[in-house]
């Protein structure tokens, strides 16, 4: 679906990764897997992380930048979300040539950037190390964590501070 280049110099991120994204995005590369190990075609799709539960969605559309309009829309209009990851399967390329890959790209709520890991696959199955592919658009961008925020849904509690 997309091309992604991976550096082997740099293949690790310049931040340490929030244990919730590392969470969400191993989660999606292993449903990714489990359909591209069942024969099945992998539609392009969107974890979505609320409380304990990971609500994915799909994205089955023949352009590839109506895919991922798709996903930003559903991942910026998400509420009470926690992270996010978008999973398709891509190619990336490599010091060996390109390479087949299960690409997932995710972020958190009102961080600036997002991350984008992967795991190889060939015709001899998949690799499941995972691969730091790059810093990704963060869809949650502009969105903050509710549980961030200060205050009741009550006016009356908040006329009073």
């Amino acid at each position: 679906m997309a091309d992604r280049l991976v550096d082997s110099e740099h293949n690790i991120p310049d931040h340490d990764i929030d244990d919730v994204l590392k969470t969400i995005i191993v989660a999606v590369l292993d449903e990714a897997c489990k359909k591209i190990e069942a024969g099945e075609e992998l539609v392009p799709f969107t974890g979505l992380a609320v409380k304990e539960n990971l609500f994915l969605e799909k994205h089955d559309y023949d352009d590839v930048e109506k895919c991922f309009l798709s996903a930003r829309q559903e991942v910026q209009g998400a509420r009470g979300a926690t992270g996010y990851a978008f999973c398709y399967d891509g190619y990336l390329e490599t010091e060996d040539g390109q390479k087949d890959a299960i690409i997932a790209e995710g972020g958190l709520p009102g961080e600036e950037q997002g991350y984008a890991f992967g795991y190889l696959y060939d015709e001899n199955g998949i690799d499941k190390t995972i691969i730091y592919v790059g810093p990704a658009p963060n869809f949650m961008e502009n969105l903050k964590l509710e549980l961030d925020v200060e205050g009741s849904l009550d006016p009356q509690d908040n006329q009073n501070k």
